[in-house]
C-alpha cells in the first residue's frame, strides 16, 4: 500500500510537459526575462560559400539525387529568366560543349541578323522622324509657341516697354507674409517648480536631469552644497552675450558690425580684413611684443605692430598701441604720423599738435597738419605757423605759395628767396611773377646767389626775347657758358639740348637756335661732326622740336656746303614739316652748291610745279639742263612736266631731243607711252620695234608691244612678240602672265596653263605666278582644282602674303577667319594679308576693327595703291568728311606707286 501511493504521489508532481517536444517559437526562460540565444551547433560549422562541400554534412545520396530530379522537372517561369532566342529555363543545350561548328553558327546567324537590320534601317529612320515630327507638331516647346510674340518684341517701342506692369506676386497675403515661429524660452522657475514637487532655486548635481543642463560641473554655478544655482546660470548667460556684443561693437561710432546671420558660428567674423592662419598672427603678435619689450626706443616694432592689429581688425588696440609707441619715442615723426593716420579725422588734429609741440622742425609734420584741415585759411595759418619754426625749408615755402593769389604769393617768395637763396625754383617762380625790371634784377641776385645752374641763364634768355630783345639772347647764352665753366660746372649736351627743346616748346623759338648753335659743336670729334649732327636734328624732329631741328641743319649745312645728303635730308624735312616757300629758298641755296644733284633740281621744279608755277618749274629744268645736259632723269621731268600740263608736242619734241642725246630704255619707252596716249599707235609701234632691237632685254618695251598689238586685235602677233620676249627676257614675271593671259582670251585654256608652268619651272618659289594659274582656273569655274593649286602652293611659298590673301576669300565664309589666323601667324607683317583682314571686317560690318586694320596696313606698306584705294572706299561709305579727308590727305602725302588694281587704274 505504501509503495502504490508512493508511485501516485510521484506521478502527481510530474509536469505533463516533460518528455513532449517544444513548440515551435519556443524560447526557454521568456516568461522570467530572458531572451534566446543561437549557439554554432544551431547553425552549423562556419563556412565560405565557395568552400568545397563537406561530405560529413551533405544529405544522403538517394535523397540528394532525388532532389536534383525535381529541381529539372520545375521550369522557373519568372520573366527575368525569359531569353529572348531560347525561351524560359536557359538553352536546350546549355550543359553541352561550345564548340567550333557553334562558333561559326553564331556567326552566320550574326550576320544575317545584321544584313536584314541594316535592310530595315531607311524604314525604320523614316519612321521614328516621322514619329518625331508628329510628336513636336502634337506638343511644341514654349520657345516655338511664343516665336511669333518674340518677333513682335522688335515693334515694341521704349514708352510702351515703359508701360509694361511689373510682375507681381501672384499668392495671397498669408502666403506673402507668413508669420514667424515664436519660441518660447522655457524659465527657471519651471524646472525648480517641478524638482518634486518642492519650491527650490537649485538642482541636484547626481539627478537625471542635471545630465541635460550644461556647465553643471562648473564650480562657479554650484552652491555649497554642491547643487546647481540657476539663477547664476542665468547671469552668467547674460553676462557671456554682454561682452560677445562689446567685442563685435565699433568704438569709434558706436555703432554694431553684429553679422546677425553668423556671429556665433562664423570664428573669422573677428577678423574680416585679414583671411590667414590665426596662429600666424598670434606668433607674429608674440615677436613684436618681444621687440617691444626688448627695445622700446625702436619706432618700427610699433608700427608694425598697429598695422598687425589693424590688419586683423583690432583698429583701437592699433590706436593704443602706436599712441604708447609715441609716449615712449616723442621725437619720432614716424610714429607720429601713423598715429595721426590711424585716428579719426577729429583725434587725428590733436595727435598731429601733439607732435608739432614735441617736434617743431619736422616738416612732414606741419604738412600732415595743413592736410587734416579743410578750409584754405587754416591751411595758410599752419603753413604760416611752421615757416616760423623751419624758415628754410623749400617745400613749405612752395605749399604755402600755392595757396595765394598772385600779389600775396609774390610778396611771400621775396621772404622765401631771402630764407632760401639757394632754391633754382623759389627765385624762378619769383621773376616770374615780377615785371620786366624786376624779373631782371631777381634773375641777377638769383646768378649771384647760385652760379652754377644753367636754368637761370635760359630763363633770363627767354626774358629778354619776351621783351623784344633779341639780340641779347645770344649773348645771354654764350656768358652762360662762359661764366658757367668757370665755375667748374661741366656742359652736358645732351642736358642743353632738352633746355632748347622746353624753350621751343614755351615759345621761345630764338633761344633754343641761340642754344642749339652755341652748344652743338661741344664734345664732337671733327670726323664724327657730320653723322653725329643728323642724329640731333632727326632726334629733335622726332620730340617735335622743328625748330630745334632746323637749327641743326642750319649748322650742318654751314659747316658741309657740298655734302649732297645733308641738304637732301634738310629738303625732306622741310617738305614733310616745313613751309613751300621755306623748302623752295633751301633748294635755291641747295642747287647753288651742289648743281650736279639732279634730285635737287627735280625737287625744286616739283614744288614750283605743285604749287601752280608751271614757267617757274620749266626755268628750274633749263637750268638743271645747263648743269646736267645728258641726264635722263632731268628730260623724263621736263617731258612730264610738258605732257601733265597738255603741251603734247612739246614733250614729244623733248623726247625726240633726248634720245638724241641720251638714247637710254627709259627715253624709248616713254617716248612710245606718249605716242600710245595720243592714239599714234603704228608711230608706237615703230618706235618700239626700234627699240627692241637696240634694248632687247628690256621687258617693257616688249610688254608694250605686245599689249599696243592686242588693242588693234592682232593677236597672233602679239602672240609671237610674247613668245619672243620670253627668250629674251625668261625672268620677267609680268611677260608670263601677259602671254597667259592672251591664250586665256583665245579660249586656249591648256596653252595657258603650260605657259603658267613653265613660268614656274623657269622662276621658281614666285607667288605671283601661282596666284595667276590658281586665278585661271578660278575664272574657268574650276574650285576645286584651284583649290588644290592653292595647297600646292603655299607648300612651296609658305610666306607669300599675295596667296594667303587669296587664299582667305576662296573659303566659305565661316571658315574665313580661321584661314585668316592662319595666315597672320604666317605673315603677320604682310600688308596684303593685313589688307585681306581689313575687308574680311568689313564685309562682317565690324567697322572699327576695319578701320584699325587699315591703318595697319597703310602704316607698314604706305606705297601700296590698293590698301589707300579701299581704305578711301570705306570711309566713303562708313566715315564721316573729317575721316575722309583726313585719308585723302594721307594718301596724296604718302605718294603710292604699287598695287595691282592701283597700277591698272592709274
Amino acid at each position: 500500500m505504501s509503495n502504490i501511493t508512493a508511485a501516485v504521489i510521484a506521478n502527481r508532481n510530474k509536469k505533463h510537459f516533460l518528455g513532449v517536444p517544444a513548440p515551435l517559437g519556443y524560447v526557454a526562460g521568456v516568461g522570467r526575462g530572458a531572451t534566446g540565444f543561437t549557439t554554432r551547433s544551431d547553425i552549423g560549422p562556419a563556412r565560405d560559400a565557395n568552400d568545397v562541400s563537406d561530405d560529413r554534412h551533405a544529405p544522403p545520396a538517394t535523397k540528394r539525387k532525388k532532389k536534383d530530379e525535381e529541381e529539372e522537372e520545375d521550369e522557373d517561369l519568372n520573366d527575368s529568366n525569359y531569353d529572348e532566342f531560347s525561351g524560359y529555363s536557359g538553352s536546350l543545350f546549355s550543359k553541352d560543349p561550345y564548340d567550333k561548328d557553334d562558333e561559326e553558327a553564331d556567326a552566320i546567324y550574326d550576320s544575317i541578323e545584321k544584313r536584314m537590320d541594316e535592310k530595315r534601317k531607311e524604314y525604320r529612320d523614316r519612321r521614328l522622324r516621322e514619329d518625331l515630327e508628329r510628336y513636336r507638331q502634337e506638343r511644341p516647346k514654349i520657345q516655338q509657341q511664343f516665336s511669333d510674340l518674340k518677333r513682335s518684341l522688335a515693334t515694341v517701342t521704349s514708352e510702351e516697354w515703359s508701360t509694361i506692369p511689373e510682375v507681381g506676386d501672384s499668392r495671397n497675403r498669408k502666403q506673402r507674409n507668413p508669420r514667424a515661429e515664436k519660441f518660447t524660452p522655457l524659465p527657471d522657475s519651471v524646472l525648480s517648480r517641478n524638482l518634486g514637487g518642492e519650491t527650490t532655486t537649485s538642482l541636484d548635481a547626481s539627478s537625471g536631469l542635471a545630465s541635460m543642463v550644461p556647465g553643471v560641473a562648473t564650480p562657479g554655478m554650484l552652491t555649497p552644497t554642491g547643487d546647481l544655482d540657476l539663477r547664476k546660470i542665468g547671469q552668467a548667460r547674460n553676462t557671456l552675450m554682454n561682452v560677445k556684443l562689446s567685442q563685435v561693437s565699433d568704438s569709434v561710432t558706436g555703432q554694431t558690425v553684429v553679422d546677425p546671420k553668423g556671429y556665433l558660428t562664423d570664428l573669422q567674423s573677428m577678423i574680416p580684413t585679414y583671411g590667414g592662419d590665426i596662429n600666424d598672427i598670434k606668433k607674429a603678435r608674440l615677436l613684436l611684443k618681444s621687440v617691444r619689450e626688448t627695445n622700446p626706443n625702436h619706432p618700427p616694432a610699433w608700427i608694425a605692430s598697429a598695422r598687425l592689429e589693424e590688419v586683423t581688425g583690432k583698429v583701437q588696440m592699433a590706436r593704443n598701441l602706436i599712441m604708447r609707441g609715441c609716449e615712449m619715442n616723442p621725437q619720432s615723426e614716424d610714429l607720429w604720423l601713423e598715429a595721426a593716420r590711424l585716428q579719426p579725422p577729429d583725434t587725428a588734429k590733436a595727435v598731429i599738435a601733439q607732435a608739432a609741440r614735441h617736434i617743431p622742425t619736422s616738416v612732414r609734420i606741419w604738412i600732415k597738419a595743413a592736410d587734416l584741415e579743410t578750409e584754405t585759411k587754416a591751411k595758410r595759418r599752419v603753413f604760416r605757423k611752421a615757416l616760423e619754426h623751419i624758415p628754410n625749408s623749400v617745400r613749405l615755402w612752395k605749399a604755402a605759395v600755392e595757396l595765394e593769389n598772385p600779389d600775396d604769393a609774390r610778396i611771400l617768395l621775396s621772404r622765401a628767396v631771402e630764407c632760401c637763396n639757394t632754391s633754382v625754383e623759389l627765385w624762378l617762380a619769383l621773376a616770374r611773377l615780377e615785371t620786366y625790371e624786376n624779373a631782371r634784377k631777381v634773375l641777377n641776385k638769383a646768378r649771384e646767389n647760385i652760379p652754377t645752374d644753367r636754368q637761370i641763364w635760359t630763363t633770363a634768355a627767354k626774358l629778354e626775347e619776351a621783351n623784344g630783345n633779341i639780340h641779347m639772347v645770344e649773348k645771354i647764352v654764350d656768358r652762360s657758358l662762359t661764366s658757367l665753366t668757370a665755375n667748374g660746372v661741366e656742359i652736358n649736351r645732351d642736358h642743353w639740348f632738352q633746355e632748347a627743346i622746353e624753350a621751343e616748346k614755351s615759345g621761345a623759338v630764338h633761344c633754343c637756335q641761340a642754344i642749339v648753335k652755341a652748344v652743338i659743336g661741344i664734345g664732337v670729334e671733327e670726323e664724327d661732326r657730320k653723322q653725329t649732327w643728323i642724329d640731333d636734328a632727326e632726334f629733335c624732329a622726332k620730340e617735335n622740336a622743328f625748330e630745334c631741328a632746323r637749327a641743326v641743319y642750319a649748322h650742318a649745312l654751314q659747316m658741309f656746303p657740298s655734302k649732297k645728303s645733308i641738304w637732301l635730308r634738310a629738303a625732306y624735312f622741310e617738305k614733310n614739316h616745313g613751309t613751300r616757300e621755306s623748302l623752295e629758298a633751301l633748294l635755291q641755296r641747295a642747287v647753288a652748291h651742289c648743281p650736279k644733284s639732279e634730285i635737287l633740281w627735280l625737287m625744286g621744279a616739283k614744288s614750283k610745279w605743285m604749287a601752280g608755277d608751271v614757267p617757274a618749274a620749266r626755268g628750274i629744268l633749263s637750268l638743271a639742263f645747263q648743269a646736267n645736259p645728258n641726264s635722263e632723269d632731268i628730260w623724263l621731268a621736263a617731258v612730264k612736266l610738258e605732257s601733265e600740263n597738255s603741251e603734247y608736242e612739246r614733250a614729244r619734241r623733248l623726247l625726240a631731243k633726248a634720245r638724241g642725246s641720251a638714247p637710254t630704255p627709259r627715253v624709248m619707252m616713254k617716248s612710245a607711252r606718249l605716242e600710245w596716249a595720243l592714239e599714234r599707235l603704228d608711230e608706237a609701234l615703230r618706235l618700239l620695234a626700234e627699240a627692241v632691237e637696240v634694248f632687247p632685254d628690256f621687258p617693257k618695251l616688249w610688254m608694250m608691244k605686245g599689249q599696243i598689238e592686242e588693242q588693234q586685235q592682232r593677236t597672233d602677233d602679239a602672240a609671237a612678240t610674247y613668245t619672243l620676249a620670253l627668250k629674251k627676257c625668261p625672268t620677267s614675271i609680268p611677260l608670263w602672265i601677259l602671254s597667259a593671259n592672251l591664250e586665256e582670251r583665245k579660249g586656249v585654256l591648256t596653252k595657258a596653263r603650260s605657259i603658267l608652268e613653265r613660268g614656274r619651272l623657269r622662276n621658281p618659289k614666285v607667288a605671283v605666278l601661282w596666284l595667276e594659274a590658281i586665278r585661271v582656273e578660278l575664272r574657268a569655274g574650276l574650285k576645286e582644282i584651284a583649290s588644290t593649286m592653292m595647297a600646292r602652293a603655299l607648300q612651296e611659298c609658305p610666306n607669300a602674303g599675295e596667296l594667303w590673301a587669296e587664299a582667305i576669300f576662296m573659303e566659305t565664309k565661316p571658315q574665313r577667319k580661321t584661314k585668316s589666323v592662319d595666315a597672320l601667324k604666317k605673315c603677320e607683317h604682310d600688308p596684303h594679308v593685313l589688307l585681306a583682314v581689313s575687308k574680311l571686317f568689313w564685309s562682317e560690318h565690324k567697322f572699327s576693327k576695319c578701320r584699325d586694320w587699315f591703318n595697319r596696313t597703310v602704316k607698314i606698306d604706305p606705297d601700296l595703291g590698293d590698301a589707300w584705294a579701299y581704305f578711301y572706299k570705306f570711309e566713303l561709305l562708313h566715315g564721316t568728311e573729317q575721316q575722309q579727308q583726313e585719308v585723302l590727305e594721307r594718301c596724296i602725302a604718302a605718294e603710292p606707286t604699287h598695287g595691282e588694281s592701283w597700277c591698272r587704274v592709274s
